[in-house]
């Protein structure tokens, strides 16, 4: 397995910004603009919300990939690096013991 997929995903998404073609799906939606994107986000991530519940991880893996792919054409449309989530990542998988404190919610507001 590429342990640079999500980093080669991100460079053709950048890549096909840069130099449009054709028929390009990621051209199509850089050309229709954040609204579409943001809309196709918030598709995909209720798309794995409901493959997670059917259970069925073949379903799954394709929403999660979807979503991830969305995730990266937003990212890279609001000029944000892939370094800096994966940076982001990483220093949040050295914190040790950074359990929430559980809050209680009013339910009346």
């Amino acid at each position: 397995m590429n342990d640079n997929v999500l980093k080669d995903m991100y460079d053709v998404i950048e890549d096909r910004r840069k130099n449009p073609e054709e028929g390009s799906y990621t051209c199509y939606l850089f050309n229709q603009g954040i609204d579409k994107i943001l809309k196709k986000v918030g598709e995909e991530c209720a798309e794995t919300i409901i493959a997670a519940k059917n259970g069925n991880n073949t379903e799954l893996k394709n929403e999660v990939s979807d979503l991830i792919y969305h995730l990266l054409v937003m990212m890279n449309e609001r000029g944000l690096p892939l370094e800096d989530v994966l940076g982001e990542c990483e220093e949040r998988s050295k914190k040790i013991g950074n359990l929430k404190v559980m809050k209680k919610v009013d339910k009346n507001t």
